[in-house]
């Protein structure tokens, strides 16, 4: 037998009316991929996973492996490290570094953010596995072990080389994991200016074109704010920019190659940032400990069990919304037998309309129901022997 129709609150309903689809974005970048950091919700994903030269782009694998090396106590941020000849000779983009400095790992993180110093890379790696070559090998490991599947790195500093590719999946998801296990660190990224020792004025300001765009001066509450992360350019990668933003509580992180100059690279970064934050907005779905339905428990001393989220969730909306086509439903295979634990997961909250994506919140008991008694039992086989009757099963996927 099915069950009986779950009951969604009205608020709920209220709250997901007009999930429409934002027009679509054209973008100029031959690969793109925008996400909403708080949702999850991708904006726009063009040739993500296409493995691409990422250029200086991949100087943000080099950075994560230092930061991790920082967060597990192998260095502190004074730790110096010595400088080879063949830092010393790289070409490109440099911190001007000689064999005999040694700079610290603070020095070297601003070396690489804001001056994209290649020296500087090739000192991390040295200093941090002994080769640049072994270094490579170690982060295209910790890169699959990312989930960057379309990751393979030849070097640390995205010097043109056969098989050095990140797909701009990767290099989201890459400037996800930094932001949620290095948030102290992350801030590096946000540093608009840095000469070590004066030796390099012409190459001391972030490329970063958002810099510009969107002022820290700009103190307007609905002002848009970016604190990252890197560009990237070569003659094979065209121009490109792993960007993010914040306006109030959301952050738009987005992944952009192959442009044909630094204008358009900062013209199509200007253009994203404002269309996610214009396009979309962002809205509480369902809060901690409020019921958003019930569903019918088997074998219990309670016949149902209120379901609610684990925590507030919030999901993005286009702006300019409509009512048609939306429908939100819960689904779970019952009755649920219990025992069930409070908390335990139960169903899922499925929001879909014809031009979205489905989205799916679990929902977890909210209270504990525990394997009822002898009546508890009666019950039960009661309700068997009546729906034999009525030629129905009890097991069944329900929703509504």
């Amino acid at each position: 037998m099915i069950s009986p129709i779950l009951r969604l609150c009205a608020v709920m309903v209220a709250a997901l009316v007009g999930m429409a689809p934002a027009s679509a974005f054209e973008t100029r970048a031959t690969a793109a991929y925008v996400i909403d950091y708080a949702t999850g919700t991708v904006l726009l994903e063009k040739n993500a996973d296409q493995p691409l030269p990422p250029a200086s782009m991949s100087k943000l694998m080099t950075l994560n492996m230092l930061f991790e090396a920082i967060d597990d106590g192998r260095v502190t941020m004074d730790t110096p490290f010595s400088v080879s000849s063949r830092a010393r000779a790289m070409g490109g983009s440099t911190m001007f570094l000689n064999e005999m400095d040694r700079p610290t790992v603070r020095e070297l993180i601003l070396g690489i953010v804001v001056n994209s110093g290649n020296d500087a890379c090739v000192v991390v790696a040295e200093g941090l596995a002994g080769s640049e070559e072994a270094f490579a090998r170690l982060m295209t490991e910790r890169a699959q072990a990312l989930g960057m599947v379309n990751t393979s790195l030849r070097n640390a500093s995205g010097w043109p080389a056969d098989g050095h590719v990140m797909s701009m999946r990767d290099l989201a998801l890459l400037t996800m994991h930094m932001i949620n296990d290095f948030p102290e660190l992350y801030a590096f990224f946000n540093e608009r200016e840095y000469d070590y020792k004066e030796r390099s004025p012409a190459n001391r300001f972030n490329r970063n074109p958002l810099f510009r765009v969107f002022p820290e001066s700009n103190t307007s509450p609905d002002a848009i704010h970016a604190d990252g992360l890197k560009t990237g350019h070569t003659m094979e990668a065209g121009y490109g920019l792993v960007g993010s933003a914040v306006q109030g509580d959301r952050r738009v992180i987005f992944v952009i190659t192959g442009l044909q100059s630094e204008q358009e690279r900062s013209e199509e970064a200007e253009r994203i940032v404002n269309w996610a934050f214009r396009q979309f907005v962002q809205r509480t779905v369902a809060r901690q400990g409020e019921r958003i339905a019930e569903a019918d428990v088997w074998l219990g001393e309670e016949t149902r069990v209120g379901l609610t989220v684990e925590s507030d969730r919030s999901v993005l909306v286009p702006a300019m919304v409509q009512q048609e086509g939306l429908e939100a439903r819960v689904v779970y295979h019952g009755p649920v037998q219990a025992p069930i634990a409070a908390g335990q997961k139960v169903a899922d909250l499925v929001v879909s309309h014809p031009e979205m994506n489905e989205l799916r919140i679990p929902l977890v008991a909210e209270t504990a129901v525990e394997r009822g008694g002898f009546v508890a039992r009666l019950r039960t086989a009661a309700t068997v022997l009546f729906h034999r009757a009525a030629g129905g099963a009890l097991n069944g996927l329900t929703g509504s």
